[in-house]
């Protein structure tokens, strides 16, 4: 039965005037290019067809890599009825009249593929609505999304799905692409080899954005094939994936901090660069770099964090692009300097310590004593003024009576924190002496 939801089959008189993306979209799983990891054989859509049996899947993957087709492809599999929403345009009562369709399917012998594009959007409500449908078999729902699901959709919806993630494509999975589009269209493309595969990096992974490109270039006039510089000035690059609060931003930041942490100072600035040229905000990156520096770097190089400052502070005055600079100098510095997470590690455990013992007070002999009562309650009975004991050094307990002494800085044998490590040994073994005598 066709209903608000179903589609008539286009006229083939219209086939020319479709889109080139439309008119390559696979007609079988063996047709889509790339994601083999995911469609294969013995990969776990290959499995779930080969045992007849289609559970709901959230498809996660960057745009232009086949998630609308797959979940296309799968109802045609399956024998299902093939019905696409996207969370953008559709409200509850659309998703009611989605659901009031999928159960009259089901009543005449018909299941539902419900595709769900962008479902990310969805919000708790809206995703909660689903679950009902899901477990009593109404619907089979495949949802797509950009983003990441462990944090854009409920739990609930999420053990009712197998997640599956789909890769951007491959040069090789492009030029794959492109060679289908010149047959389709029975004409090579007018570009020389270098040309060529700038275009396929023009499309930076997304197969649609590539065979967006490829029409451009097939309805230019002339035989003359046109090398790198002249598609350069009649094509504009693709702009790179990059949502400033999304996945990519928290992937790309992981990606230089470890950089960093590594001692790499080519990945750290490439990384870097990437942010950038995805119009990250380089106070964002300023703040971060700084924070590498105490994290990562610490007391092994004291001049880390000064060199951090510097150039946050040097940014500020002078902005970008040329601001930009004085923190790539910070990075390359932060990638060479000596690690050590030594102070960082003490601080947490500190912290932990003094979460469990919050109440204990401070030893009575370190306590000041203004007034008399306090002096007759043993305030400050017995402290030492280290100035005045040998070496500067009076050995006296300072954690709370009831505390062993905590040992949380443990400096590494690298950089500076060699020499503080030292002077930390020296002070516990003078410690012990004076305490046990």
């Amino acid at each position: 039965m066709v209903d608000l939801f179903d589609t008539a089959p286009e006229a083939p008189e219209m086939d020319a005037q479709r889109p080139l993306a439309d008119r390559l979209r696979p007609r079988t799983l063996s047709e889509v290019i790339g994601q083999e990891q995911v469609i294969g054989p013995d990969a776990p859509l290959g499995m779930m067809l080969d045992a007849g049996s289609l559970s709901s899947l959230i498809l996660w993957g960057p745009p232009g890599v086949g998630k609308t087709t797959i979940a296309r492809l799968l109802a045609d599999e399956t024998d299902l009825a093939f019905v696409q929403i996207s969370a953008i345009f559709t409200g509850i009562a659309d998703l009611k009249k989605v659901f009031e369709s999928a159960k009259i399917r089901r009543q005449n012998g018909k299941g539902t593929l419900l595709f769900v594009d962008e479902i990310h959007r969805f919000n708790k409500a809206q995703q909660d609505g689903f679950l009902p449908h899901m477990e009593d078999g109404t619907i089979v729902l495949v949802g797509a999304t950009t983003e990441n699901p462990s944090f854009e959709l409920n739990s609930a919806l999420l053990s009712r799905s197998q997640v599956l993630v789909l890769n951007r494509l491959t040069l090789a999975d492009l030029e794959r692409l492109a060679q289908r589009a010149e047959k389709e269209l029975d004409r090579a493309l007018p570009l020389t080899g270098e040309a060529r595969e700038s275009m396929l990096e023009m499309a930076d992974g997304d197969g649609r954005a590539l065979l967006n490109l490829i029409e451009q270039v097939m309805a230019w006039k002339g035989d003359k094939k046109l090398d790198v510089d002249a598609l350069s000035t009649r094509l504009m690059r693709r702009a790179a994936i990059y949502d400033k609060s999304g996945d990519e931003h928290y992937n790309l930041i992981s990606a230089l901090h470890k950089s960093v942490r590594g001692s790499d100072p080519d990945a750290a600035l490439y990384w870097m660069a990437r942010m950038l040229t995805g119009g990250e905000d380089p106070r964002y990156l300023a703040r971060r770099i700084t924070r590498m520096a105490v994290e990562d770097i610490g007391l092994a190089d004291p001049q880390a964090h000064a060199v951090c400052l510097h150039a946050w502070e040097t940014y500020e005055r002078l902005g970008s692009p040329e601001g930009e600079l004085a923190l790539a100098q910070a990075v390359t510095y932060l990638a060479l300097a000596p690690k050590s997470n030594a102070a960082y590690v003490a601080f947490k455990a500190a912290m932990a310590a003094a979460k469990k013992t919050g109440s204990e007070s401070p030893p009575k002999h370190i306590l000041n004593a203004p007034t008399s009562m306090m002096k007759d309650q043993g305030y400050g009975d017995g402290y030492a003024y280290d100035h005045d004991a040998e070496d500067g050094f009076s050995g006296q307990n300072y954690f709370p009576d009831s505390m062993k002494h905590g040992v949380y800085y443990q400096p590494v044998e690298r950089g500076f924190e060699r020499e503080l490590k030292k002077r930390l040994d020296y002070f516990a073994k003078l410690r012990a002496k004076r305490q046990g005598g």
